[in-house]
């Protein structure tokens, strides 16, 4: 199936504001490359330290749509989204799925959370490190449903739920992954020690991805995947949402709702600044809430209260 590609120019620090105004008006994906790749002098980034995620200094920023999306409006609709942003430069060609997937998979490569989390491309060799015993390996194939572990947001979420089994909290506990995408955060929690998880998502193809890699995992036995419409009411001591911030403001009470009295809550796709909006509108069920970053992007978590 061929896709509509938009190639752009862009500096580190522009990088956060164009990718969300891409998933905003509907990009399938979103990829980073070094703006100077075949500098003799660039220097390369291979394998980032635990919770690091370095980025070039001038980047080409590439997303791709699906092949009947009108380029120029969903320039207008880019523009619109965030008119201090530079949308001239940006060029788009057809591609086929094959193109897309070799690129893709040529950049990906094992990365690790924490402790013991470890995201390993499908058809990658684990490094030495990931080879221990208590090493919780994901092996991932993204294809075009968000979550690869690359993005900021995917990386603060992993660490937490690291964390949380660093501490023996997510030892057979049921969690919640909302907005699961390619259910990389099910995944990482059910390698971590979960009993069981859930996902939900509002697209289709997230939850085939998800449950495609789900048995790639072999932990299918141990997942379950729902649109929003079908999600059985039930609650959760763990609920991790990797959305965007409007979407956790709106679906604040949805998401109260989904965690258990003394349940662990973390939010991330929060941009740095809007964590304060979505803090004050869960102060009134959550204890302890705080908000931690990793370059623009923000994680808020907190402990339901009980009663």
């Amino acid at each position: 199936m061929p896709f509509l590609e938009l190639t752009l120019p862009c500096t580190e620090a522009q990088q956060p504001r164009y990718e969300r105004a891409l998933e905003d008006v509907g990009a399938l994906a979103v990829t980073l490359a070094d703006a100077h790749a075949d500098a003799p002098d660039e220097q390369a980034i291979f394998e980032p330290g635990v919770g690091e995620q370095p980025l070039w200094g001038e980047l080409v920023l590439t997303a791709l749509f699906a092949d009947d999306t009108d380029a120029l409006i969903m320039l207008a609709a880019l523009e619109a989204f965030d008119d201090e942003l530079d949308w001239s430069q940006a060029r788009f060609r057809k591609v086929e799925d094959q193109d897309w997937e070799r690129a893709w998979m040529d950049q990906y490569v094992p990365l690790r959370f924490g402790a013991r989390t470890w995201i390993v491309p499908w058809n990658s060799e684990l490094p030495e490190d990931a080879q221990a015993a208590e090493a919780a390996i994901v092996r991932l194939d993204p294809g075009l449903a968000f979550g690869s572990g690359t993005h900021p947001t995917t990386a603060l979420c992993l660490q937490w739920l690291d964390a949380l089994a660093t501490d023996g909290v997510l030892q057979q506990q049921r969690v919640l992954d909302f907005g699961c995408g390619s259910g990389i955060l099910a995944l990482a929690a059910l390698k971590l020690g979960a009993g069981h998880a859930v996902g939900v998502d509002n697209d289709p193809q997230a939850l085939i991805a998800t449950h495609d890699n789900a048995q790639r995992n072999e932990v299918a036995d141990r997942l379950d995947v729902y649109l929003p419409a079908d999600e059985p009411t039930a609650t959760y001591p763990i609920v991790v949402a990797n959305i965007l911030a409007s979407a956790l403001v709106t679906l604040a009470d949805t998401l109260t709702a989904r965690v258990a009295p003394g349940g662990r809550l973390a939010m991330s796709g929060i941009l740095a600044g809007q964590e304060d909006e979505v803090m004050a509108r869960y102060a009134r069920d959550f204890d302890d809430l705080r908000a931690e970053p990793l370059d623009d992007w923000m994680r808020v978590t907190g402990t339901r209260r009980h009663g």
